[in-house]
């Protein structure tokens, strides 16, 4: 029985990562994107299935940013494709 239960959530796990990936192709994820003024910077993380999902997440973003004493940050939910994470 424990066994069939880890096989399904694994199922379940190689699902959504599919789907993340489909949304993906055509630009239709949720993506954090977080803007610094200093360092003059943009940051792309992702990608998430539900805009709910990339709220949540942004939080633990945020924390390190603010660990390594970045300022003036701004955050924005958004459905986009970028080709690059970092932006200097």
């Amino acid at each position: 029985m424990l066994s069939l239960l880890k096989k399904s959530r694994s199922l379940i796990v190689n699902m959504k990562e599919l789907l993340i990936s489909l949304l993906n192709v055509f630009g239709c994820a949720f993506w954090v994107e977080i803007l610094t003024e200093t360092p003059n910077c943009t940051y792309y993380f992702g990608p998430f299935i539900s805009q709910q999902e990339a709220r949540t997440s942004q939080f633990g973003y945020l924390e390190d940013l603010e660990a390594e004493h970045a300022q003036g940050i701004k955050v924005k939910i958004k459905r986009c494709k970028p080709d690059t994470l970092t932006i200097a």
